[in-house]
């Protein structure tokens, strides 16, 4: 049977995009072209281990002495990090663990969570990236769900132990005096001690890695990143001008998609990476940045705010200028963090609208920031965005708001529990809804399931977040919906006040009346110390919805 149009169409397609996704990685001198064998060993490497461990394996060939990450005990090389990674695969195979078998992998970042990965990218293992913010409950379901047969982690969360079967293997990562840790326990550098440093052979296929959603809305899933490529890269660089051979200092986690993305590529760059200390400190980050003089800085948004929010005094300690990119996402930014971020970092703010599932979807140049600072751009080479209406019909009239479809080769390719996303003509929703504007711009309106029906009209609450949060004298704010007997839901929007709020929860509904249409107004606003969040960030709207309010 000869194939069908649409196929064919689609083939095409992805030959054009494998083309402009080569075109941009050379541009970015990702490879050189005067040595292609390099490239072909390289891109196998990818394809046999997994691209993480097949960056090191490369940049261990080509530049061994070179730095590759700095943590609190000082600096490894590129030729350190894969020797001694392969001392650990050798090490876990000898703990009994074999290519296929899945370890949970639940520390910060440093160097014992890089060689942890690199080790079982080596062995053929799967990774399942673990929350450090999970409690006993969340971890031990995950565990379970995902047949995990060792679990390497710091002794930090030496507790959360307790919540899984004592027969399962334990290997420390990072040990601090402080947690007491039993010295029986494996440590990374224990099990790797006697092995030996050469390469190992490929295993049959990548063992991969699981990365899981952040758990909002209930029990994180888990997204599996199997679909290996060399060319995923290209999707970043294609609007993000990270610095090749520079210093990148990495704030947001790698245990989720947008420090693990960002780190990757950052070695694959030719770039040191610079890990904080374990925990987020927003002046310390500022310290960094001057100190080893980094050329891109890696976030989530909320961590952006929490720097701005510094005092100025404080801000004008630290020299930004050498920052080029400042890459921030995982959940959206307010539009006057965006704008003084442009300030205080010479305009160098490239946000990201993507997911654990659905991959990369669009970046927003700082350009477009500064003129729309809400939108979320444009989709990169080889990315297709469309909107659909209720009917899953396309929407091609601007300022239309519809659910949001992307259609990216290097998607999940569904849970591992067996659900998946909607797929309609082979794109998949991202389960937001949002509009274009008259240049082509997207736009976030909100999650799908976040919106709120009082009184018949629809809101989407990122609307009204915004215009609260864009107050100089408000932090942040979020708004649910309640159940109401007349309205069906009402409003609630709970607010964090800065130094200079007066906490009138009638002037902020009054407010609220001035610049948007009644029925969005908030019926109640309660005052809080700070937001609930997850490890990275995003904003927990369940907790928000469970939380017990003061009637008096």
């Amino acid at each position: 049977m000869s194939p069908s149009f649409p196929a064919l169409i689609g083939t095409a397609r992805r030959a054009v995009d494998f083309a402009l996704g080569v075109n941009v990685m050379l541009k970015r001198r990702m490879f050189d072209p005067l040595r292609p064998d390099r490239a072909v060993r390289s891109a196998l490497d990818v394809l046999k281990f997994g691209p993480f461990a097949g960056v090191v394996m490369h940049s261990a060939r080509t530049r061994p002495d070179a730095g590759a990450i700095v943590d609190e005990r000082g600096e490894l090389t590129f030729g350190q990090l894969d020797e001694q990674s392969n001392a650990l695969a050798r090490g876990l195979a000898n703990l009994g663990l074999e290519p296929g078998d899945v370890i949970a992998v639940l520390a910060r970042d440093h160097r014992g969570m890089v060689l942890t990965l690199l080790a079982a990218g080596k062995l053929g293992v799967r990774s399942v990236l673990m929350n450090t913010g999970f409690a006993k409950p969340q971890f031990a379901y995950v565990a379970e769900r995902e047949k995990v047969k060792a679990v390497l982690h710091d002794s930090e969360f030496l507790d959360l132990m307790g919540a899984i079967p004592s027969e399962i293997p334990r290997v420390l990562t990072w040990v601090d005096e402080k947690d007491h840790a039993d010295p029986s326990i494996p440590t990374i550098e224990s099990l790797g001690a006697d092995c030996h440093t050469g390469p190992l052979p490929a295993p049959a296929k990548p063992g991969g890695l699981v990365v899981l959603t952040s758990g909002t809305t209930g029990t994180p899933k888990g997204a599996p990143r199997d679909r290996v490529s060399p060319f995923a890269s290209a999707q970043f660089i294609d609007r993000v001008p990270l610095p090749t051979n520079g210093t990148m200092l990495m704030a947001a986690p790698i245990f989720h998609g947008t420090g693990l993305s960002q780190f990757t590529l950052g070695l694959a760059l030719g770039n040191r990476v610079v890990f904080q200390q374990r925990r987020f400190d927003p002046e310390k980050t500022l310290a960094n940045i001057t100190a080893y003089r980094a050329n891109s800085l890696v976030l989530v948004p909320t961590m952006l705010q929490r720097m701005l929010d510094l005092e100025p005094e404080i801000l004008a300690r630290y020299d930004p200028s050498t920052i080029e990119v400042v890459f921030a996402a995982g959940s959206a930014i307010a539009p006057d963090i965006v704008i003084r971020a442009l300030d205080y970092f010479n305009d160098s703010l490239y946000n990201l609208y993507g997911s654990t599932e659905c991959a990369v979807m669009t970046v927003a140049t700082p350009e477009e920031l500064r003129t729309a600072p809400t939108t979320a751009g444009r989709a990169p080479v080889g990315i297709r965005i469309v909107l659909l209406d209720e009917n899953r019909k396309p929407i091609t009239e601007p300022n239309t708001t519809g659910t949001i479809f992307v259609d990216n080769g290097f998607a999940f390719s569904g849970y591992t529990d067996g659900r998946t996303k909607e797929i309609v003509d082979g794109m998949m929703s991202s389960g937001d809804v949002g509009h274009f504007d008259d240049d082509g711009l997207l736009y976030i309106d909100g999650r799908d399931d976040d919106m709120i029906v009082s009184g018949g009209e629809n809101v989407f609450p990122l609307e009204v977040e915004n215009l609260i949060a864009g107050r100089d004298d408000i932090f942040e704010a979020a708004v649910i919906g309640v159940d109401d007997r007349e309205f069906g839901k009402r409003l609630r929007a709970f607010v964090v006040p800065g130094p200079d709020s007066r906490r009138d929860a009638q002037e902020i509904k009054d407010y609220v009346k001035a610049n948007l249409a009644r029925y969005k107004v908030p019926r109640e606003v309660i005052f809080l110390d700070e937001l609930p969040r997850n490890a990275t960030g995003k904003l927990l709207r369940k907790a928000l919805i469970e939380k017990e309010i003061d009637a008096s």
